[in-house]
């Protein structure tokens, strides 16, 4: 079992001076695909984050669910919250390890930003909806957003991200297999992104940010909701031995307080564990540049044996006691219905939809396949609000 480290164990943390080795330099960008001045002050990767952070796509992640739905509590993550919790720690472990904070930090901002209404059920349904046209797909969908459907530049759609945040986000979570999703495989006809390797130590630092951020904000979540007592978070490896330490360092502190101090222990537990492991894994395989990164046929970023060993254990938990939860599923099954009800309705009757995709409707001219992905990507674009009120606007019935 792991034990919670502290700021001490962490080490030296780089924050002058060049960028090591393995690191993606904003000198050495393969570029954007269509070709753009550098006329400012920011770098590229610095420019890809702000894109991202002003895209709509972004900004509409502020009413797209993780576990509950939008309306059931304010203070419950959401996926913008889950975004920036995210690229935080992906700067933090970027930093420590002398990596491109920037770039960790655009690919861990867009990451999410393919997910349709109501989370995973929503992108299963949606899934099965289109499972004749080619299947969907969110990591896929994330690059369909920043090279298509986000359209604010004059002079091309998308967001012209560079090279590097592009291939970040299509496998930042590793080489993806054939058969390519077909958002992927038809963006992959335009510019390659080399999906078959792993992605720089940059997307990596992300992915595992994303498992850092919600594996403590879920044990969060799931206490404030009641699904499960403070007792039997306790149990779990990890968990158990920062709610000790708490109890032992502040005796008596009320119960609001102790869960805050214990899941900061746990959250640096894992950040720590991420920084050090990784250390020791870019020394054994010693890239030379950040293509040796993407060579090395296995991740340079990752947890130790033992903590992924614990994270085990606690996703096991969370998965029974909160992802299926009897009124978790109970919810998640009714706003399915709702994703299964509107994607219909919109492929019979394009004339639903609004001007600008209707208008992108007639240029498919007439091939079913096109217009039902256009009907997807606005599915999937919608927020948990937005498609609850246009199904009971086009239905007549309210989700009760």
């Amino acid at each position: 079992m792991t034990a919670p480290l502290r700021k001490q164990d962490l080490g030296p943390v780089p924050r002058t001076g060049p960028l090591p080795a393995p690191a993606c330099r904003p000198d050495a960008t393969r570029g954007r695909l269509h070709d753009e001045e550098d006329f400012d002050h920011r770098g590229p990767f610095q420019r890809d984050r702000d894109r991202i952070i002003h895209a709509s796509a972004f900004r509409r992640l502020k009413h797209k669910t993780q576990v509950f739905l939008e309306h059931e509590g304010d203070h419950y993550r959401t996926r913008l919250t889950h975004s920036i919790e995210v690229a935080q720690v992906a700067r933090t472990i970027a930093r420590a390890l002398g990596l491109n904070e920037d770039l960790a930090e655009a690919v861990a901002l867009a990451h999410d930003l393919g997910h349709t209404p109501f989370g995973h059920t929503g992108e299963d349904a949606l899934s099965e909806l289109m499972a004749v046209h080619g299947g969907f797909d969110h990591n896929a969908q994330a690059i369909r957003i920043v090279t298509r459907l986000e359209r604010s530049y004059a002079r091309f759609d998308g967001l012209n991200l560079t090279w590097e945040t592009l291939e970040g986000i299509a496998k930042h979570n590793g080489p993806v297999p054939a058969p390519l999703p077909w958002a992927l495989a038809e963006y992959d006809r335009v510019q390659d992104l080399e999906l078959t390797t792993h992605a720089s130590a940059e997307a990596q630092v992300a992915a595992l940010s994303d498992d850092v951020a919600y594996n403590n904000h879920d044990i969060q979540d799931g206490l404030r909701a009641r699904l499960f007592t403070e007792r039997e978070a306790s149990e779990l490896p990890l968990v158990g031995a920062a709610f000790a330490e708490v109890g032992t360092v502040f005796p008596g502190l009320d119960a609001r307080r102790r869960r805050a101090e214990a899941l900061r222990r746990v959250f640096g537990a894992m950040v720590a564990d991420v920084i050090e492991t990784s250390r020791t894994r870019i020394r054994e395989v010693a890239p030379t540049d950040a293509d040796a990164v993407r060579r090395a046929g296995v991740p340079v970023i990752r947890f130790s044996d033992a903590m992924w060993a614990d994270l085990q254990v606690i996703r096991a938990f969370l998965f029974t006691r909160m992802y299926r939860a009897p009124a978790v599923i109970e919810m998640r099954t009714r706003v399915t219905g709702v994703v299964r009800e509107l994607f219909p309705i919109y492929l019979d009757q394009t004339s639903l939809l609004p001007r600008e995709w209707q208008d992108d409707v007639r240029a498919t001219e007439g091939d079913a396949t096109q217009t039902a992905r256009l009907v997807s990507d606005y599915v999937a674009g919608m927020t948990d609000r937005f498609a609850l009120r246009e199904w009971s606007r086009l239905t007549g019935r309210a989700l009760g």
